[in-house]
């Protein structure tokens, strides 16, 4: 039994731990773009190359293999270069933490299972609500926002059948949710999985700059029940994906309140405001709301996985509750997780972010989001005086959405044809990593900001390789191959280095 953590082995697990903290820190001091470059082809055949029927190699080779394979090749989102998703760099006490949490193995869907750590858990659910504004709150850990989501709108349906005198198999398709464009995928997902019609997600209009519209809101509300549906719920988006925009909380609860319909704000991003020192009034009149998603592990900087759905009245997620004998009897008064839940065994998650917030202290960890939202704002006003860049709205966080207009692409057929090669060979090239997406029907170029310790200069260094690149496909006008240009750039790209 040498390969289990017991008394007898605590000796060799400090020495492996050691070992792999090396290995690690070593790489990440060393980063010097974010992405090797390296091509999927042959990173599948080094996959496939490995017999996982073969015997054990031991600890040392199977960390050297972890090295050369996966740290080679892994996407260091601490790194300037990277500005592509919502990644973010993580906080020190929250890795120190995740050590813990791993090697203790303890599962919080039970409390003689973890016995402090739900206690720990339910405290920062209940720190969670007071920012949020409910002061008779609950909630609990869970996977991420699709998770947080799709258990917000289980509870809504929840609510709306046994509001509804109509029996539940005749209510149920009448269910609708009325959300915007630019809300997350999940909204959709969670309306499939939880057995709405087709057309359950009714898209409300907005301001024109991915924000919902309240008037609209109450038109669309009051159109979906004079034609015999039931509303469900409204998803008011604390940050959209792609804008980075942030709905009227405010508004939308005068709307919904008095008809009666369940309010979703998805913070998934903007959770970070929770505790920003000066950015807090973005999500004004979110307390309005009947739950909220957090991702901590976004704009609180912790590691995959820190998530949590939050509700203003702790009663609510008595809809989700299911009894087994052997895990919650009904006789017992432990304070059970799974009670609330929609997983049974879970991380104590919870453990990274009561670190983070005892080591940093709540106000730190809002700078530092500041500080990103600061960066994004500098960069807009860089893109609109760039006359090779093109600005595609402002965001009220941390993303950037821009064009690149080069001489040799004169009209937007020939820019928009740009935007999908240039991501391309930006991320085969390693050196820098930018996403794409679509606006108003056109694609472009996104830069998502989440690493406090990136600069000015090192988002202008990513713009002149984002311009250089699409100068040089509009010269090849896409007849020739862009291979070569990914050789090309290996060299040209950000060399800084940067960490939170």
């Amino acid at each position: 039994m040498q390969e289990l953590l017991t008394d007898r082995t605590a000796h060799r697990y400090r020495d492996l731990v050691a070992d792999t903290a090396s290995r690690v820190a070593n790489r990440v001091a060393g980063a010097r773009q974010p992405f090797s470059g390296a091509e999927r082809a042959d990173l599948q055949r080094l996959v496939d190359a490995v017999d996982l029927d073969a015997p054990g190699v031991g600890d040392t080779a199977a960390l050297d293999e972890v090295d050369s394979l996966f740290l080679d090749n892994a996407v260091w989102f601490h790194h300037p270069g990277y500005a592509a998703h919502l990644n973010c760099p993580v906080v020190l006490p929250a890795i120190a933490a995740e050590a813990v949490l791993a090697a203790v193995n303890t599962s919080v869907d039970t409390y003689d299972q973890s016995t402090v750590g739900t206690l720990m858990e339910r405290r920062l659910i209940d720190w969670t609500a007071e920012r949020i504004g409910f002061p008779a709150g609950g909630g609990v850990f869970t996977s991420g926002g699709t998770q947080s989501n799709f258990h917000a709108l289980f509870l809504a349906r929840e609510a709306a059948l046994g509001a509804t005198t109509a029996p539940r198999r005749e209510a149920l398709p009448r269910l609708v949710v009325f959300a915007t464009a630019s809300s997350h995928f999940s909204v959709g997902k969670s309306a499939l999985l939880l057995g709405l019609e087709d057309d359950a997600v009714v898209t409300v209009h907005d301001d024109g700059h991915g924000r919902m519209d309240a008037a609209a809101l109450a038109a669309a509300i009051d159109a979906a029940r004079a034609a015999g549906r039931i509303p469900m719920a409204v998803v008011a988006t604390a940050g959209t994906t792609d804008r980075g925009v942030i709905d009227p909380v405010a508004a939308i609860a005068a709307v919904a309140e008095p008809r009666g319909v369940w309010v979703h704000v998805d913070a998934a991003y903007g959770c970070g405001l929770l505790v920003s020192p000066r950015r807090r009034h973005l999500i004004a009149g979110i307390e309005r709301a009947r739950s909220v998603t957090v991702d901590f592990h976004k704009s609180f900087f912790q590691p995959v996985s820190s998530s949590a759905l939050v509700v203003r009245e702790a009663v609510d997620l008595a809809a989700g509750a299911w009894h087994a004998d052997y895990l919650n009897p009904l006789e017992n008064a432990e304070p059970n997780q799974v009670d609330v839940s929609l997983q049974t065994t879970r991380r104590f998650d919870a453990l990274k972010l009561w670190t983070t917030l005892r080591s940093m202290g709540p106000d730190r960890v809002g700078e530092l989001f500041d500080t990103a939202i600061d960066l994004a704002a500098a960069v807009h006003d860089e893109i609109e005086a760039d006359g090779e860049l093109e600005l595609v709205g402002r965001s009220q966080l941390s993303t950037v959405l821009f064009r690149v207009r080069p001489a040799a692409a004169p009209d937007d057929a020939a820019r928009d044809a740009l935007v999908a090669p240039v991501r391309r060979v930006l991320f085969e090239s390693g050196r820098v990593l930018v996403a794409k997406t679509v606006i108003d029907g056109r694609p472009c170029l996104k830069l998502t900001l989440l690493n406090p310790a990136t600069t000015l200069d090192d988002v202008r260094e990513i713009l002149r390789v984002v311009k250089d690149a699409a100068t040089a496909l509009a010269g090849i006008a896409g007849e020739a191959s862009v291979d070569d240009l990914t050789n090309d750039l290996a060299g040209a790209g950000v060399t800084g280095e940067a960490t939170a």
